[in-house]
């Protein structure tokens, strides 16, 4: 009897606990789920599905939703890419092409000759017998926390072909460790949990009530979340790019598309660090006596004394080898040395240690190469080429503005590797096949546009060019750009192109007028050319940018603010 009762008690004990733990569970979601209705039915809050249904010219398209990014983003600082919409009918004969990654890949600091425009006209010119549509959802201050849930937004759209182009914001964008956006230093199960419920109108209330409204401050507002490469939050940076980036490209492989991968170029040479920091367990006389040598250093440098420079700064370097800075000039000294190639690593290092991580780093690229090479996607190793394309192997300002942001030079560098890619396997109905000379990607390919005639038929006018040099010049003058050490020299040489003469309006009205005729229902064209117009001809500048909308009821504004109806 005694047995008998002993083996009963945990059965009843089960059996007493167990409906009012599933009701402890089941009542608090019910309860949830019947607020989250409620919520909708009366208006509260807003859909976070990366596109709403919508219309262009009258026919059915799939169109970017506003409020994508509020689960990202704290209240007034969202941010969002180039209006977009995806026509709901593919054609036959068309080739669907998707570009993923953050402002380096939208085309910053204007998306209008960012390397998905040069790469559309050279498949256009090259396959006329084919229909490219190239959508360009790259966004500023996104990251791979973004880009999965734009992936999966995208794969029901009919893709051909998903580029990413990412990793530069993996610490500062949302959710990474040396961010100003969201909470920061998560595991990637809490970041998708976190993810999931600020995309919910309860969240939305919450974070709404919860949250101070803030105004974007453009990389200022990072100028405190400097985060070290010794960091051991660097450990979860590196797993959840490579996590996100792997589910990336497996949503875009079960839609049916190609993925290209690239690696990210960035500035070596020309880009000092934004921040350094000494190694944590340096004592105060060894940091005088670091301070001592650097200093020493740095006089030499000044009169050109380089090797005298060098032997000072790898002195300082046996007792701190963890400040950026000096790294850069080490390697400032060993370019000026022609050691070309100890150049070139120390460049690398000085931007690893660069503690406001505004750049992918040597680990990003690595995680780039490995995962697309694991997950059955392309490779584009733009790192590598821009180097090669580069003098002495070392990336600088003559491909990448300031720090990641590209040239026109360098656009049309990473649009020329993204053609030759895409073009080697396009599909038989093209009616063509490119006859790819020297190999896979030949040194000068007579079958690619140039880049003169690229720009061409971007439009990008001479007016342009300066345009976006004075607002490159302009923005180099906040920090923390201001904290470099060579901002000097990077001010000078954008000064002095700044100060070029401007062309004729009427000759950059005719550059416009013949790239429109050309492709008439580019409104990117017409956006442009609507902007340019407006201090000359406001009509006309009006009626342009009507012709810019990106779907049917889509709100224009003229550059001074005004409503265009």
């Amino acid at each position: 009897m005694t047995t008998s009762t002993e083996t009963t008690k945990p059965v009843r004990g089960w059996r007493f606990w167990a409906p009012r733990i599933a009701t402890s569970i089941f009542v608090p979601v019910l309860l949830l789920g019947i607020a989250e209705v409620a919520l909708r039915l009366f208006g509260v809050g807003f859909p976070t599905g990366l596109t709403v249904p919508c219309t262009v010219q009258g026919r059915a398209a799939s169109c970017y939703n506003l409020f994508f990014p509020a689960p990202f983003f704290p209240p007034g600082m969202i941010k969002t890419p180039q209006a977009y919409a995806i026509p709901a009918e593919k054609p036959r004969g068309t080739f669907r092409i998707f570009v993923l990654g953050e402002s380096a890949a939208m085309g910053d600091p204007d998306p209008a000759y960012g390397f998905s425009r040069y790469l559309e006209v050279m498949l256009r010119e090259r396959f006329p017998a084919m229909n490219f549509e190239v959508v360009n959802t790259g966004s500023v201050a996104i990251n791979s926390h973004v880009l999965l849930p734009i992936a999966k937004g995208l794969a029901s759209e009919r893709p051909d072909l998903f580029i990413l182009y990412s990793g530069n914001n993996e610490v500062v964008g949302p959710y990474g460790p040396g961010t100003a956006l969201t909470s920061s230093g998560m595991s990637l199960p809490v970041i998708r949990t976190s993810i999931f419920v600020r995309s919910t109108r309860i969240g939305q209330l919450l974070t709404k009530l919860g949250t101070q409204k803030r105004e974007w401050g453009g990389m200022e507002m990072f100028l405190d979340k400097q985060v070290p490469a010794r960091s051991p939050l660097m450990k979860h940076v590196y797993e959840n790019f490579a996590s996100n980036l792997r589910d990336t490209i497996a949503v875009a492989r079960r839609s049916g598309a190609r993925v290209i991968v690239a690696t990210i170029a960035t500035n070596l040479k020309d880009c000092a660090p934004f921040a350094s920091m000494h190694r944590e367990d340096l004592g105060q006389d060894a940091l005088r006596s670091w301070s001592a040598l650097v200093q020493q250093g740095s006089d030499l440098e000044t009169s050109r004394s380089y090797a005298e420079a060098l032997k000072a700064y790898l002195s300082a370097q046996q007792i701190d080898d963890q400040y950026a800075e000096l790294e850069f000039r080490i390697a400032r000294c060993l370019w000026r040395l022609g050691d070309y190639r100890a150049a070139r690593e120390h460049f690398s290092r000085a931007r690893d240690l660069d503690t406001l991580r505004f750049r992918a780093d040597s680990k990003i690229n690595d995680i780039n190469r490995s995962v697309a090479s694991s997950s059955g996607a392309e490779l584009v190793d733009a790192d590598e080429i821009f180097a090669k394309e580069s003098p002495n192997g070392i990336v600088g300002i003559e491909l990448v503005y300031e720090h990641v942001h590209l040239t026109p030079e360098g656009n049309y560098l990473l649009a020329r590797a993204m053609f030759l890619q895409i073009a080697s396997e396009l599909p038989g109905e093209t009616g063509q096949a490119p006859s790819l000379r020297g190999g896979d990607v030949p040194d000068v390919p007579s079958d690619v546009p140039s880049e003169a005639e690229c720009e061409q038929l971007l439009a990008f006018t001479g007016h342009d060019r300066l345009r976006i040099t004075r607002e490159m010049l302009e923005r180099l003058q906040k920090p923390p750009f201001t904290n470099q050490l060579n901002h000097s020299d990077q001010v000078l040489r954008l000064t002095i192109e700044a100060s070029a003469p401007d062309e004729s309006p009427d000759e950059t009205a005719a550059e416009y007028q013949w790239a429109i005729r050309k492709k008439p229902d580019d409104r990117i064209l017409h956006y442009n050319f609507g902007l340019f117009l407006f201090d000359y001809n406001r009509a006309a500048a009006a009626e342009q940018l009507r012709l810019a909308r990106p779907w049917d009821g889509f709100p224009v504004f003229a550059p001074d603010g005004t409503p265009i109806e």
